[in-house]
């Protein structure tokens, strides 16, 4: 697998990811060939030029063009780990995920749907976790972030109130009162919809809802992106179709009179 990243396996996970050095946990948590094919083609491990110091644990390699190549092992390990956390929580709505960025406003909606959580798609109203005054407050337990940067206001109130926080980190984000990062592409329109599909996969999974035998029926695809300008587009083309033209030319058929 790692060899088709183009990086030599010795040297996964430099600093402290080195699947040697980490606690090996349950068979039944290992990915699955497919599950690693699928981060490939959605590049969920294509990282950014820039690189934090927080970040450096879990890159492991530079392309030539600059852009930093994360550790699929690390970023699999934190993805299991999160979903420990959020099935710990008992009742399903104390877990608020937010995104501010669109492409990962469709993908929380559905996260939502399916684990039962609470969800802010769009601009964060300053207030929701400290004003108690405004409609839209709310106690969460847990935060889920689809990125620290742009979803940084939800992040700074979460620590006055102590609610910890799981992010989606890419290899720039900041690391100011994030709890639990996972390394990931998070500027991707695919790699964001793919990551919380997996996630919710999981925590399905790990609630029982679903079996770990068993292929889950929901498509990766309703939790990715959509233009709407496509979509209606789209929509037309269908009406189009369903329509079917009418000859006028065609002389009308003449029944005979009884």
């Amino acid at each position: 697998v790692y060899k088709r990243q183009g990086i030599n396996a010795e040297y996964m996970g430099v600093d402290g990811c080195d699947s040697t050095k980490m606690s090996k946990g349950l068979s039944a948590l290992d990915p699955t060939e497919e599950d690693i094919q699928k981060l490939l083609a959605c590049k969920v491990h294509h990282g950014t030029k820039n690189l934090v110091q927080a970040m450096e644990r879990y890159s492991f390699a530079r392309r030539k063009d600059g852009i930093h190549i994360l550790d699929l092992h690390c970023t699999w390990q934190k993805l299991i780990l999160a979903a420990r956390v959020i099935v710990t929580i008992e009742n399903p709505s104390d877990v608020c995920v937010i995104s501010a960025r669109p492409y990962g406003q469709r993908a929380v909606l559905k996260f939502a749907q399916y684990t039962g959580a609470q969800y802010v798609a769009g601009r964060f109203t300053p207030g929701t976790f400290t004003n108690q005054i405004q409609e839209k407050f709310i106690q969460p337990r847990l935060l889920l972030v689809t990125d620290p940067r742009t979803d940084h206001q939800a992040v700074t109130e979460s620590s006055y109130v102590n609610i910890p926080v799981i992010a989606f980190c890419d290899t720039d984000s900041p690391f100011n009162y994030v709890d639990l990062a996972i390394p990931c592409n998070n500027r991707g329109q695919k790699a964001i919809g793919m990551m919380y599909w997996m996630l919710t996969r999981e925590v399905l999974r790990m609630r029982g809802t679903i079996a770990r035998k068993v292929m889950w029926d929901v498509k990766v695809d309703l939790f990715f992106y959509r233009d709407p300008e496509e979509v209606g587009k789209k929509e037309e083309e269908q009406q189009q179709q369903q329509i079917a033209p009418i000859d006028y030319n065609e002389p009308a058929s003449q029944k005979p009179v009884e």
